[in-house]
């Protein structure tokens, strides 16, 4: 069994894949048997069958991991919509049976998996017929704890506030938290580091400045 962590956000295009692909990418160049796995994907482009621009191809290829892109995620569509609704539109149900059998699958591969959520921690993966399953549910089921990416800016601690309370209610381990688009020299941004710190008590494990190709990270990070 690998040692795992599950990427969430405090909302959607915080940059979870940018943040996924330089972790996988250094764990492997640390070398760490890291793989990757997406259970639910929106917003791609597929030809045949076949991913060919979505999260996954950017992880794949940022990473260097040899496997194709269609074996990272179990469900995907093409309109860039929250899961349960991209599903419900593609006349489809999501099975997390299935995707519990090919979480199952990648983590006997690898040493250490990183799996990424959908846009923040509450987002909807199933709501039919008086079911509410949202991304916490499934984090809970796959028995991971996460990291909370975050940017580095303006709103963030009461953005990662919310998130980490959440979680915690939810009886949610939470490993750390990595700030997005940080500005080292800016006052602001150090101050909400030090700031998330002390009112979560939970670490800043990383900043990401802007482009960044590497990321600083301790594989611990991963246990559970």
């Amino acid at each position: 069994m690998a040692k795992k962590i599950f990427i969430t956000a405090t909302g959607t295009d915080i940059g979870k894949t940018y943040v996924s692909a330089l972790i996988v990418k250094k764990m492997n160049e640390s070398g760490y048997n890291c793989g990757y796995y997406k259970p639910v994907l929106s917003g791609v482009e597929e030809l045949n069958g076949k991913l060919i621009k979505s999260d996954c191809n950017y992880v794949v290829k940022k990473s260097g991991i040899g496997v194709s892109p269609d074996e990272c995620v179990s469900y995907w569509w093409k309109e860039a919509v929250s899961p349960h609704l991209a599903s419900k539109r593609a006349g489809e149900i999501i099975d997390f049976k299935r995707i519990k059998n090919d979480f199952s699958k990648l983590d006997s591969m690898y040493d250490y998996l990183l799996v990424e959520g959908a846009g923040g921690i509450t987002c909807p993966l199933r709501l039919e017929n008086g079911e509410k399953y949202l991304l916490n549910d499934l984090i809970k089921d796959l028995n991971t704890p996460v990291l909370i990416v975050a940017d580095g800016g303006l709103g963030t601690i009461n953005s990662i506030l919310l998130t980490a309370e959440y979680a915690k209610n939810k009886g949610i381990k939470i490993n750390g938290i990595i700030l997005n688009n940080f500005e080292p020299d800016n006052f602001m941004h150090k101050d909400n580091l030090a700031q998330v710190e002390y009112l979560t008590g939970i670490k800043v494990v990383a900043t990401v400045e802007k482009n960044a190709e590497e990321i600083n990270l301790l594989e611990n990070l991963f246990e559970n």
